[in-house]
């Protein structure tokens, strides 16, 4: 029905701080210590986190030896949290405030599914209907990323991407449509009025790229945007959202079938896979963009 035909979990016992932990040291290895040294700020900004308090940015902060002068604090936005950090840390190097900034999402879905699964089999009364809340739960995964934005001056080859800018569009009416909550360790549930959250969502995403035309001047979207990396859910999502943006669908790269929807993260590890395929060329514009409940949406632009 989704299209999601695997996805991976955290191993038992990892903390979601351990996770992004994990892309924060490969993506600091890859940039060396003078960029290291530069960091100014970390957000972390997935849903999961290692605890309610102390902020789970500072498990990461210190996991990745940053600088004490590096400011870090926790950016919670359901599946769009990712993107949000994007704008934030972007913000702040364009004030001058810090030349350097890094992102992190640790997200693990293992909890929720399991504990989806583990409600659904004790309950001997279930129906079709009575399932279908709980059933998007079932499409979680887990997976760790981690962005380093940089002020130009800092940026070389071969990772020089220029961030444009974007837009952002909320729709708070929507706020019930997918909620969860847990009482306990293990207990996590979700409920999600699919159908509707899809007719919603995509509306919201409809007005927010015309929006973004409007702002990028691109009287013609479909030539002028190269390739798209979208917030990976699943295959009636996928459709639904590029018929109603007036895309070719064969300009995004896709992952959700083989990782599943894993939160804040999707977006920015379907870039970096997607870069990693090669898929993109040099001089391309990139639409990077996302829904998340609540409802949220933002879309940004990237030369690459």
């Amino acid at each position: 029905m989704t299209g999601v035909r695997e996805r991976r979990f955290a191993e038992p016992g990892m903390r979601p701080s351990d996770v992004g932990i994990r892309a924060g040291r490969a993506l600091l290895e890859r940039v060396g210590p003078e960029v290291h040294k530069r960091v100014g700020a970390l957000v972390y900004s997935a849903v999961c986190r290692a605890f309610v308090e102390p902020a789970t940015a500072s498990v990461v902060h210190h996991g990745l030896e940053l600088p004490e002068a590096c400011i870090s604090f926790d950016v919670s936005n359901a599946c769009l949290g990712f993107l949000n950090a994007m704008t934030l840390v972007g913000n702040m190097i364009e004030q001058g405030q810090i030349a350097a900034g890094v992102i992190v999402s640790g997200e693990d879905g293992r909890e929720l599914v399991e504990s989806t699964l583990a409600a659904l089999l004790a309950d001997e009364t279930l129906t079709r209907k009575s399932i279908k809340p709980h059933f998007a739960s079932l499409t979680i995964g887990s997976a760790g990323v981690a962005a380093l934005l940089v002020h130009e001056s800092l940026a070389s080859e071969p990772h020089r991407r220029k961030l444009l800018g974007g837009v952002v569009r909320t729709d708070s009416r929507h706020h019930k449509l997918c909620q969860g909550d847990s009482t306990a360790p293990g207990t996590t549930l979700m409920q999600t009025d699919s159908e509707a959250l899809l007719e919603a969502g995509v509306d919201l995403a409809g007005r927010t790229w015309a929006e973004m035309c409007e702002a990028f001047g691109w009287r013609e979207p479909a030539a002028a945007v190269d390739k798209v990396v979208g917030h990976q859910v699943g295959r009636q999502h996928r459709r639904a959202l590029f018929e109603r943006l007036g895309l070719d669908v064969a300009k995004e790269y896709a992952t959700f079938e083989h990782l599943g929807n894993v939160g804040s993260a999707a977006a920015p590890v379907t870039l970096a896979m997607a870069e990693e395929a090669n898929f993109f060329a040099a001089g391309e514009t990139v639409a990077l963009m996302g829904i998340g409940s609540g409802l949220h949406c933002q879309m940004l632009a990237l030369e690459w």
